[in-house]
C-alpha cells in the first residue's frame, strides 16, 4: 500500500479533527451564558478553567499514551483518542451546569493526544527522505483547521444553535475516526517487545538521544512565541489607532495571515532540509521570525503588521517542521510514540503558559510582549546554533521505496 495513502488518511483526519475542535471552543463563553452563568467574571473564570484543563492534562498524558502506542500500535491509539472525542463532544451538547463542561474537558484531556500520534504516524508512514514532507503536511493541517474552524463554527451555531453545534463537532470526529480506520495501513513495526529490549527503551533513553532535550526546548519556545499573540493582538491593533468597529476583522485577517504563512513555512522546510542541516534551518528561521516580531515593536500603523506577520508565520512554520523532523530522525521507530509525546508535552506547556505570561505582561505594555518574543526567538536561534549537533534528516544510502 502506498505511503501516500497513509499520509492522506492521517492528514485528512487531523484537518477534520482540528477544524471540529475549533467549531465550538471559541464560543465557550457564550455557551456558559446559555447555561445560566450571568456574571462576566464567572463566565471568564469557567471559560479559562475549561479551556486550560485539557492541554494541562494532555501535557502529562501525551508521553504515556505515546509510550503505550509504541507497544500496541499507533493506529489503535489514535482511534481510541478520536472515539473519546466523539463521545465527549456529543455529551457537551446535553450538559446543564457549567461544571459539567469543565468535567468533560478534564476527561477530554485524559484521552486526547491524537495530534502527537498523527505526527508519529506521518513519520512512520513516509520513507525517511520524505519525513520532512510528511510532518510538514500534517502540521499544515493542524494550522489550517483552526484557522477555518471558528468561521465554520460561527455559521453552524447561527443555523442550529450552540448546543447542536457540539453534536456537529462530534460528527466531525466520527468522520476522522472512520478515515483512519478504513484507510490507514499500519506496518507491523510495533510488535511486542521482549523484556530485555523493553528495559532499554525508557523515557530516560529517549531524553538521552542526541539533541532531543534541546529540541523539546525549541518546540516549547516556538509554541510560546506563536501563542503569545492571542491575548494582546486585538488590543494592539486598537492601540495603533484602528477604529473599534474594524478591530475584530483586522485582527482576524492577521491571525489568518499567520496561519496561512505558517502552513507555507511547514512545506518550505522540506526543501530547506534537503539542502542544509536542521540546525541551520531552525536557527536561521528563528532569527528571521525575530525580525517579524521586531516589526511589531516599532510599528506605527497596522499596514506594517501584515508584512511582519507574513515573515513571522513563514519562519515559525519552517522552524517547527525542522525541529520535529530533526527529532524524528534520531528517535528509533519503536520509541517514536514516546518521543513525539514528549515533544507534545513541551509544546502544550508553551501553549498553556504563553497566554498567562503575555497577558500579564500586556497589562504593563503591549509592545513589551513583542519585545519578549523577539528576545525569545533570538535566544532559541543562538541556543540551537551553539549546542545542536548536526544530524542527517535524510538518508545517505539508496532512497527508500514508496511502498509500506
Amino acid at each position: 500500500m502506498s505511503w501516500r495513502k497513509n499520509l492522506f488518511a492521517v492528514t485528512a483526519a487531523t484537518f477534520i479533527g482540528f477544524t471540529g475542535f475549533t467549531l465550538v471552543m471559541p464560543f465557550l463563553p457564550l455557551y456558559f451564558q446559555q447555561l445560566g452563568v450571568t456574571d462576566i467574571g464567572e463566565i471568564a473564570l469557567w471559560s479559562g478553567l475549561s479551556l486550560g484543563v485539557t492541554p494541562a492534562i494532555t501535557a502529562l498524558m501525551a508521553p504515556l499514551w505515546g509510550r503505550l502506542a509504541d507497544r500496541v500500535g499507533r493506529k489503535i491509539m489514535i482511534e481510541r483518542s478520536l472515539a473519546s472525542f466523539v463521545i465527549v463532544m456529543a455529551a457537551m451538547g446535553f450538559v446543564t451546569e457549567a461544571w459539567h463542561v469543565f468535567a468533560l474537558r478534564a476527561v477530554q484531556g485524559l484521552f486526547a493526544g491524537y495530534g502527537a500520534l498523527a505526527l508519529t504516524m506521518a513519520a512512520d508512514a513516509a520513507p525517511r527522505d520524505r519525513m520532512a514532507f510528511a510532518i510538514g503536511t500534517v502540521q499544515t493541517a493542524q494550522r489550517i483547521g483552526p484557522a477555518l474552524g471558528p468561521v465554520i463554527g460561527g455559521t453552524v451555531a447561527q443555523i442550529v444553535g450552540l448546543r447542536r453545534a457540539f453534536l456537529v463537532t462530534a460528527g466531525f470526529y466520527l468522520v476522522a475516526l472512520v478515515l483512519v480506520f478504513t484507510m490507514y495501513h499500519e506496518r507491523r513495526t510495533h510488535v511486542p517487545i521482549d523484556a530485555k529490549r523493553e528495559g532499554r527503551i525508557t523515557f530516560r533513553n529517549v531524553l538521552a538521544l542526541e539533541n532531543f532535550v534541546l529540541l523539546i526546548a525549541v518546540v516549547f519556545g516556538l509554541q510560546f512565541v506563536d501563542r503569545s499573540f492571542g491575548p494582546v493582538l486585538p488590543l494592539y491593533v486598537a492601540e495603533l489607532g484602528t477604529s473599534m468597529d474594524r478591530v475584530p476583522i483586522l485582527s482576524g485577517v492577521l491571525f489568518s495571515i499567520s496561519a496561512g504563512a505558517g502552513a507555507i513555512g511547514n512545506h518550505l522546510a522540506r526543501g530547506l532540509l534537503s539542502r542544509t542541516s536542521a540546525r541551520a534551518v531552525i536557527a536561521g528561521s528563528a532569527a528571521i521570525a525575530a525580525l517579524g516580531t521586531l516589526t511589531y515593536v516599532f510599528a506605527a500603523g497596522t499596514a506594517v503588521l501584515m508584512v511582519g506577520t507574513s515573515v513571522f508565520g513563514l519562519a515559525i512554520g519552517a522552524a517547527s517542521t525542522a525541529a520535529y523532523t530533526a527529532a524524528g530522525a534520531v528517535i528509533p521507530s519503536e520509541a517514536r510514540g514516546a518521543g513525539f509525546g514528549l515533544l507534545t508535552t513541551g509544546s502544550l506547556i508553551g501553549l498553556a503558559t504563553s497566554p498567562i505570561i503575555c497577558g500579564l505582561l500586556g497589562t504593563l505594555s503591549l509592545r513589551a510582549v513583542f519585545v519578549l518574543d523577539t528576545f525569545a526567538l533570538l535566544f532559541v536561534a543562538g541556543l540551537v546554533r551553539r549546542l545542536m549537533a548536526i544530524t542527517p534528516t535524510t538518508p545517505t544510502a539508496a532512497p527508500a521505496t514508496e511502498e509500506v
